[in-house]
């Protein structure tokens, strides 16, 4: 069993109420992984959706996570021809951390029309990116191999670029096939745009992130585009692409975190 299949697993304690242990296997600086969560907590919704095609998931992080037992209730919202709706909350140390919900479509019949007005950005090829290393307390990248774009690179070496964005290829260091549950981890393993032109601030922690999974990819490598455009009052979005080698956009996301720099 690769390493991501143990640590999303779930104990049903009780109809609609699951034990997790929040491991510290795809942690940043400590803390469990946002989309690593969202994974967790779309694993319980799954267990009780007949529903399982095409999820739509956005989840608030309420407050910090750590590594340790946890405990995810799911509650149902809705079920229709099309779609189930659920309600997900993460607890631990008896205070609620995550609250998420999600939707799931019954399947692709009658939604063969495909138009895509926006093409997948031009990338660096492989062979010419730069492996993301691996950082002690970063345990997300003794797992995940991300290979940054040359241009969006430099402020690892302290060379910043005009732009906030961040492109690359990813998979597991594993060679875990990709699936629905996977996808909700990559599209949050990418550094945050922002550090790209502001070099590494002092805290981006997410108040809101949503990923919508429209495709499963069948390539050996996912490509990754993310950009953030505005920062004020605090707060800047993330927006996210995650495409396959064939050209095929396989998920989106959107993250609003908060926006603070190191004090001089």
């Amino acid at each position: 069993m690769h390493q991501f299949d143990k640590d999303i697993v779930l104990a049903e304690q009780e109809p609609f109420l699951f034990k997790v242990n929040l491991t510290d296997n795809w942690s940043i600086n400590g803390n469990p992984n946002g989309g690593y969560l969202m994974a967790l907590l779309a694993n319980a919704m799954l267990q009780h959706s007949g529903k399982k095609s095409t999820p739509i998931i956005t989840a608030n992080f309420i407050s910090r996570c750590v590594p340790g037992t946890a405990r995810v209730s799911v509650e149902k919202i809705s079920r229709s021809n099309q779609f189930n709706r659920f309600q997900a909350i993460l607890t631990q140390q008896g205070k609620e951390r995550i609250r998420a919900f999600g939707t799931f479509a019954g399947g692709k019949d009658g939604y063969g029309e495909k138009r895509y007005e926006k093409l997948m950005p031009d990338m660096a090829n492989l062979e010419e990116c730069i492996l993301v290393p691996e950082i002690p307390n970063y345990t997300l990248f003794s797992q995940i191999d991300l290979r940054l774009d040359p241009s969006c690179a430099g402020w690892m070496a302290g060379n910043l670029s005009d732009k906030s964005e961040q492109r690359g290829w990813i998979r597991f260091k594993d060679y875990r096939r990709f699936d629905t549950l996977s996808l909700f981890l990559l599209a949050d393993s990418f550094p945050p745009p922002i550090l790209a032109s502001q070099g590494l601030v002092a805290w981006v922690p997410t108040l809101e992130f949503s990923v919508n999974i429209r495709n499963l990819p069948s390539t050996k490598w996912l490509k990754g585009f993310f950009r953030t455009s505005f920062i004020n009052n605090g707060i800047l979005e993330e927006d996210g692409e995650l495409w396959d080698e064939n050209g095929e956009l396989i998920a989106i996301s959107r993250q609003i975190a908060q926006y603070r720099k190191h004090n001089p």
